[in-house]
C-alpha cells in the first residue's frame, strides 16, 4: 500500500513505532542546556511533546514518515552584488506542497481502513521529525545535523502521518558518516562540531533569520547568504551522489529570488514583500530582516559601489537593525565616500542601538587615513 503510494508520489515512505523517544528527549534537552537552539526560546516542555507522538494523536500506534525531495538545478545569473538563498526557500512555500503530499498519503491510509484514524504534521506541532526518521529506516541523521535519505540525500523535507493503526515497523538503517567530515570543515561559523551536533546560534540559516542583531563577529563569516545556507549539503557525497532529485514545484519562482540584487533588496518595502516574498518560505519575518542581511552581505562583497545604496540605508531606513547593519557595511567596505557618511550619520542618528553600531564602524578606519586599517 505505502510502497506504491511512495512510488506514485516521488517520495520515500518508512514506519515508525508511535512509543514516546526517551533518548531523544534527553538528547533535546542536552542541547537546550547548551543554549545550541536559544534564539528559538525551547525548552523542556517542547522536548516532552516533541518525542510523544501520542500528543499529535491520542490513539496514534504508528508513525508513518516521509521524506520529500527538493533540490533542483540553480539558475545562472549574472551580475555583480547578487546573493544566494538556500534551495528550500527560492519556490513557493515548501509547507503547501508537503501538506499535499502527507493529505494525500493519509487519506489513502483512511480509505483503505474506512474510517478517519490518521493525523499529519508539517511544523504544526513539536515533532522530532529527525529522529523519528531515523527511527523508521526513512533516513540517518549526518554530521551536518541534517536527515540523510538514500537516494535523495539531505535535501528532503521530512512529514509524519501519525496513525492509530499498529503498523509494522521498519528497521534503522546502519550508516553512519564514518571519518568524513566535509560538512564541518565547510561550515563558517564552525557551528557544527562533528560529533552529530550543531550550535544553531551560530549557524548561517539561524542568523540570517534573526529578528534581533546578528553578533558583528560573525558578520563577515555570512558572506552574500540572504536567506538561509547550503554549504554543508552542498559538499556532503550522498547529497551530492544524489543530484536535483525534486519535482518542479521546488523550482524557483524565477532567477532573482535564488539570487536576489541585494541593492534593490536593500530598499525592499511591505508592498513588494508581501507580493514577492510572502509566498515563499522567506515570508514569515518580515521585510527588514531582509533588507538587514542584504546590508550584510553588501558589506561582505567590499564593492564600493554600493556605498550610494548603504548610505542612504543608513540615513533613510525605519528599522534600526537595518541602518545598523548600514552602518556596519560601511565600515568594512572602507574609504573616503564610506567614512564622510558614517561621520554625517553619527550627528543625526538619535537611536542608541545604531549609534553603537555607528561608532563601532568608525573605529575601523584610522585616524587621518582615507580607508580602513
Amino acid at each position: 500500500m505505502l510502497e506504491e503510494r511512495s512510488a506514485a508520489l516521488g517520495v520515500r515512505i518508512r514506519v515508525a513505532d508511535a512509543d514516546a523517544d526517551i533518548e531523544t528527549r534527553d538528547r533535546l534537552r542536552a542541547s537546550f542546556e547548551r543554549g545550541d537552539l536559544k534564539t528559538w526560546g525551547y525548552g523542556e516542555a517542547y522536548a516532552d511533546a516533541a518525542v510523544d507522538p501520542m500528543r499529535i494523536l491520542r490513539e496514534a500506534r504508528s508513525v508513518v514518515c516521509v521524506a520529500i525531495p527538493y533540490a533542483r538545478p540553480a539558475p545562472k545569473r549574472a551580475g555583480a552584488l547578487l546573493g544566494r538563498v538556500s534551495k528550500y526557500a527560492w519556490s513557493r512555500d515548501y509547507h503547501v506542497r508537503v501538506r499535499e503530499i502527507l493529505d494525500n498519503i493519509a487519506r489513502h491510509i483512511d480509505a483503505v481502513v474506512g474510517r478517519g484514524i490518521t493525523a499529519i504534521a508539517c511544523d504544526t506541532a513539536p515533532v522530532a521529525e529527525r529522529a523519528r526518521a531515523a527511527r523508521s529506516g526513512l533516513a540517518w541523521i549526518g554530521k551536518h545535523t541534517n536527515a540523510i535519505a538514500p537516494e535523495f540525500g539531505s535535501y528532503v523535507f521530512l512529514g509524519e502521518i501519525f496513525c492509530a493503526l499498529a503498523l509494522q515497523p521498519d528497521p534503522p538503517l546502519a550508516k553512519h558518516c564514518g571519518s568524513c567530515r566535509r560538512c564541518v570543515d565547510v561550515c563558517p561559523t564552525g557551528a557544527l562540531r562533528g560529533d552529530y551536533t550543531i550550535d544553531a546560534t551560530r549557524c548561517i540559516a539561524d542568523l540570517t533569520q534573526r529578528v534581533d542583531a546578528i553578533p558583528r563577529a560573525l558578520r563577515p563569516l555570512l558572506g552574500d547568504w540572504i536567506w538561509g545556507c547550503d554549504l554543508c549539503q552542498d559538499v556532503c557525497p550522498p547529497t551530492a551522489r544524489a543530484g536535483a532529485r525534486g519535482d518542479a514545484a521546488f523550482d524557483p519562482f524565477d532567477e532573482d529570488l535564488a539570487h536576489p540584487d541585494l541593492q534593490a533588496l536593500l530598499v525592499l518595502r511591505s508592498g513588494t514583500y508581501k507580493r514577492r516574498f510572502r509566498p515563499t518560505a522567506m515570508g514569515w519575518r518580515g521585510a527588514a530582516v531582509l533588507r538587514r542581511n542584504a546590508a550584510i552581505g553588501l558589506g561582505n562583497a567590499l564593492d564600493r559601489a554600493a556605498i550610494p545604496a548603504l548610505g542612504r540605508a543608513l540615513r533613510e531606513d525605519p528599522h534600526p537593525m537595518v541602518r545598523g547593519a548600514a552602518a556596519w557595511a560601511l565600515g568594512r567596505i572602507g574609504g573616503p565616500a564610506a567614512r564622510r557618511l558614517i561621520v554625517q550619520a553619527e550627528a543625526s542618528e538619535g537611536d542608541p542601538a545604531v549609534l553603537e553600531e555607528i561608532v563601532a564602524a568608525s573605529k575601523g578606519f584610522s585616524p587621518g587615513v582615507e580607508g580602513l586599517e
